[in-house]
């Protein structure tokens, strides 16, 4: 299946790789969003043509896009920025959200929309794989304003037909990525600073970007009325503390890793996915965590070099 899909945040982390794993598939892909990228940089991530905008709902109709699949990749990005600006996060994630429902119920009828929602809507639920029908309850700006985005699939899927689907990832990383624990940790290390927050077993279920980009691919078909909803995940869960020894061996560091046992605001202290459904649909992870973690150590080591 393939034809035109529109991609928002198509610039960030996981909005290009999603766009190219859709353009490899055969879709001609068109982005969205802040940044701006050139042609060469449109060529590499497999778009034909990138809007520079804020997610809303004139830029959409502006961009010209009439697309058959829409995957909404635009949003707040980090826990700690949304407790730092919740206004700016809800903007991020709730408005963009709003105007990608509405731009798909008025002017790009029957397209199927994909969420990237986050495993923050579940909260602080215990050390138990997470299923999709666990009770939500985010500690955090970020969780909740998830929470509410899928809320509003739902709610156009049962008031106004439009088809889409929900996943909930879990903790995506991969090289390319300048952002939370693996860029922070690197830049610590590389200076001789190991010394982190927390107690270093917080749990965590490790997602390569690039099967994060499948799983987009692969739900992306099953996007319907009653908005189904998937983990985005491994089912398999790593401790804080065992991601930062793989990293420090990686990066060549001899100094263990330690930990100041504070806990950071809207951190929970697990957060593993029970796969089941996903599996269902066929989809499955490539990349173990400890190949991705050494992976992006070396992607590490070169640009710093």
């Amino acid at each position: 299946m393939s034809g035109a899909a529109l991609v928002t945040g198509a610039s960030g982390f996981i909005g290009r790789h999603a766009a190219r794993c859709l353009a490899r598939e055969g879709w001609s892909v068109q982005g969205i969003g802040h940044g701006q990228p050139d042609a060469v940089e449109c060529e590499r991530w497999g778009m034909r043509a990138f809007t520079p905008a804020d997610v809303a709902l004139g830029a959409l109709t502006a961009s010209g896009a009439k697309p058959e699949l829409i995957v909404h990749c635009a949003g707040g990005s980090t826990v700690g920025h949304s407790i730092a600006h919740p206004h700016e996060d809800f903007a991020r994630t709730v408005a963009t959200t709003a105007a990608v429902l509405e731009f798909a119920r008025t002017r790009a009828a029957g397209a199927r929309v994909v969420f990237v929602s986050s495993a923050a809507v579940y909260g602080d639920a215990g050390n138990a794989p997470l299923r999709e029908d666990a009770p939500l309850a985010p500690v955090s700006p970020y969780g909740v304003h998830k929470r509410i985005g899928e809320d509003l699939y739902r709610l156009y899927g049962a008031q106004f037909g439009v088809p889409a689907v929900v996943i909930r990832f879990f903790s995506v990383y991969g090289a390319g990525m300048r952002k939370q624990l693996l860029w922070d940790a690197s830049n610590r290390m590389r200076s001789g600073n190991v010394s982190f927050s927390g107690t270093g077993a917080e749990t965590r279920d490790w997602l390569h970007v690039e099967d994060a980009a499948s799983l987009i691919a692969r739900a992306q078909a099953l996007a319907s009325r009653d908005c189904p909803t998937f983990n985005g995940g491994t089912g398999t869960g790593a401790s804080v503390a065992e991601v930062l020894r793989v990293l420090s061996a990686a990066l060549g560091r001899t100094d263990a890793p330690r930990f100041t046992g504070e806990r950071r605001k809207g951190d929970p202290a697990a957060l593993v996915a029970d796969t089941a459904r996903t599996l269902a649909t066929g989809w499955r992870p490539q990349v173990s965590w400890q190949e991705g973690v050494r992976e992006y150590a070396a992607w590490h080591l070169k640009i710093a070099a």
